[in-house]
């Protein structure tokens, strides 16, 4: 017989799982939007109740390449390692008013990340409306 407590911690642990499936927190294979290629591992974590990001591995450039054409401090940064998202709030069900970097480009972008799934994360930068941007979709890395 299964005693209250183990029932308990059975039904947390479910709950735990369920709640990280469903949630952006975790590592994500960036995917090209244009060209269906994969390019990098973004660590998506959260701080103070905001979701924040940063490549932690690159799959088709070297891994000492630098972003050149960032702004600010960003500037001559190594790749990995770089936050390329910042400040997400979370938002009825998803999260917004919070940033992307583009390291190609140097291009910052605001930016909506919503849950496509639980192994899906679709990622929106947008200059002015969210109605003028691009999506990618992302894949969690398990």
């Amino acid at each position: 017989m299964i005693s209250k407590t183990s029932f308990f911690t059975f039904i947390l642990t479910c709950m735990a799982f369920i709640a990280f499936a469903q949630s952006p927190i975790g590592v994500w294979k960036t995917i090209d939007d244009e060209t269906g290629a994969a390019k990098s591992h973004v660590e998506i974590v959260e701080k103070n109740g905001k979701l924040y990001g940063k490549i932690v591995k690159l799959l088709q450039r070297e891994p000492d390449v630098v972003c050149v054409e960032c702004p600010g401090a960003k500037k001559n940064q190594k790749v990995i390692g770089l936050e390329i998202i910042w400040d997400m709030k979370p938002y009825d069900d998803y999260w917004s008013y919070g940033k992307i970097l583009d390291p190609e480009s140097g291009k910052e972008y605001k930016c909506n990340i919503s849950m496509n799934g639980s192994n899906k994360l679709d990622v929106r930068g947008y200059v002015g409306f969210a109605a003028l941007g691009r999506t990618q979709t992302w894949i969690r890395v398990q």
